[in-house]
C-alpha cells in the first residue's frame, strides 16, 4: 500500500486512473492476495476448522480480495463489507486491511473511528469462533488488534501528510497571489508618485509658458523690449520644462535624480525659485526665517519646495499681477513652517486651465512626510497656503519621498 494516491474530491466526477494510480491498485490488489494466501494456509492447517469451512474461507477471501478494485468508488461501504467478511474468513485479512487504510486516507476520522472500532472490538469474537492452532488466544488477539490499529494508523498518517501538503500547497499559491497584488499595489504607488512629481515638475514650467504667450497675443502692440523679455522667458521655460521632462523619464528607466539628469531640488533651492518668478514678471516677496537651509532634511526640504512652487505657479495663473508672500521658519524640533500667500489680482485675470490636482498631491506629499497643508480663501479675498512639515531635532538627513 502507498500514500501517494491521487485524492477525490467531493462534490466532482473522479477523475480518470493515472499510471501511478493504476500502479498504487494492482499494489494494494498483491498485498491483499499475499496476506490472503498466508491466511489461506493458516485455514487449511487448522485442525479447528473443517476442510469444508477451509474451502468456503478460501472462496470468500478471494471475492473479497477482488472487491478491493472498488476501494476507490466505495471505500466506507468495502470496509464495512471487510469487516464482517473477515468475521467468517480469515483470508479476508489483506483485503481488510487495504480497506481499512483506504478508508482513513480518503475519510474522516468519524468514519474510521466507527468502523475501525468495530474491527478491533470483533478480533476477541472472531479468535473465539476460530481459534488459532499454534498462537495463544490472548496472544492472537492482541496481535490482531496491533495490526488493524496499525494500518489505521498509517492511514491517518498519509492523509494528514496530505493535507499539510495540500495547505502548503495553497498557502504558497496565495503568498504567490499576495506578493503579486503587492507588487502591482507597489507599481500604482511609484506610477502615482511619478505623476505627482510630474505635475509639480512641469506645472510651475509650462504656467510661464501659458502666461507670457497669453500676454503676447493679448497685448500684440507691447513695446518691443518686453516682447523679447517674454520671449526669453518662453525659451527658457521651455528650456528647463525639457530638462525636467528628461529627469522623469529618467526616473521611469530606472535611474534616480542623480543620475537621470540634475539633483532633485531642496530647500537651499527655494531663493533660486524666487528669482525664477520674479524674472518672469512676477511681484515675490521672501521672508526666509531658517538660519541654515542645508540642515533641513532632504525630503522635507524638496516638500517644502514643492509647496512653495505650486503656490507660486497658482499664484500666477489666477492672481497675475498680485505681490506674493512666501514666509519660511522653523527649527529642528519644532518643525518647519511654510506659507504662500496673495492677495485678490488687481485686474482682469485671464483664464488659464487648471484642475486643482496640485494642491491635492501636495497635500498627498504632506500627509506621507507626517505633516500637514492648508489652503484655501483669505481674510482679504486672496488665497493661502500654509504647511507645517516635521524637522526631527536628530541629526542626519531624511530620504528621499
Amino acid at each position: 500500500m502507498s500514500g501517494n494516491e491521487t485524492p477525490a474530491v467531493p462534490g466532482r466526477r473522479r477523475p480518470r486512473r493515472t499510471m501511478r494510480d493504476w500502479g498504487v491498485d494492482f499494489a494494494c490488489f498483491f498485498v491483499a492476495v499475499a496476506i490472503g494466501m498466508v491466511g489461506a494456509d493458516a485455514v487449511g492447517n487448522n485442525p479447528h476448522i473443517s476442510p469444508g469451512l477451509a474451502e468456503a474461507d478460501q472462496v470468500i477471501g478471494a471475492l473479497a480480495c477482488a472487491a478491493v478494485w472498488l476501494r476507490r468508488r466505495w471505500p466506507v461501504g468495502l470496509a464495512v463489507a471487510m469487516v464482517l467478511v473477515s468475521v467468517v474468513s480469515d483470508t479476508a485479512g489483506g483485503a481488510l486491511a487495504v480497506a481499512l487504510f483506504t478508508l482513513a486516507v480518503h475519510r474522516p476520522f468519524r468514519y474510521v473511528g466507527w468502523i475501525g472500532g468495530a474491527s478491533i472490538c470483533l478480533m476477541p469474537f472472531i479468535y473465539w469462533v476460530r481459534p488459532d492452532a499454534d498462537v495463544p488466544f490472548l496472544v492472537a488477539v492482541l496481535f490482531g488488534v496491533l495490526v488493524n490499529a496499525s494500518v489505521i494508523g498509517w492511514g491517518m498518517f498519509v492523509r494528514s501528510r496530505r493535507h499539510l501538503l495540500l495547505s502548503l500547497r495553497d498557502r504558497a499559491i496565495r503568498a504567490e497571489n499576495e506578493a503579486t497584488l503587492r507588487a502591482e499595489q507597489a507599481q500604482r504607488l511609484a506610477r502615482e508618485s511619478i505623476a505627482r512629481e510630474m505635475h509639480d515638475v512641469l506645472a510651475h514650467r509650462l504656467t510661464l509658458l501659458s502666461v507670457h504667450a497669453g500676454a503676447l497675443e493679448f497685448r500684440p502692440d507691447a513695446p518691443q523690449q518686453e516682447i523679447v523679455r517674454a520671449a526669453g522667458v518662453i525659451r527658457e521655460s521651455a528650456h528647463e520644462a525639457l530638462q525636467d521632462l528628461r529627469e522623469v523619464i529618467g526616473v521611469l528607466r530606472g535611474g534616480d535624480g542623480e543620475a537621470s539628469g540634475r539633483p532633485q531640488p531642496t530647500l537651499a533651492a527655494l531663493e533660486t525659485l524666487v528669482a525664477e518668478s520674479r524674472e518672469a514678471g512676477m511681484k515675490v516677496a521672501l521672508d526666509h526665517r531658517v538660519p541654515d537651509s542645508a540642515a533641513v532634511p532632504a525630503a522635507v526640504g524638496r516638500t517644502a519646495y514643492r509647496i512653495a512652487q505650486e503656490g507660486l505657479t497658482n499664484a500666477r495663473k489666477h492672481a497675475p499681477g498680485a505681490e506674493v508672500t512666501v514666509l519660511l521658519s522653523g527649527a529642528p524640533g519644532d518643525g518647519l513652517t511654510l506659507s504662500v500667500r496673495n492677495p485678490p489680482p488687481p485686474g482682469e485675470v485671464p483664464k488659464v486651465p487648471g484642475s486643482g490636482q496640485g494642491l491635492i498631491g501636495l497635500t498627498e506629499r504632506a500627509t506621507l512626510a507626517g505633516g500637514r497643508i492648508e489652503h484655501g480663501a483669505a481674510d482679504d479675498g486672496g488665497f493661502r497656503v500654509d504647511a507645517w512639515l516635521p524637522w526631527d531635532s536628530a541629526p542626519g538627513r531624511g530620504g528621499d519621498l
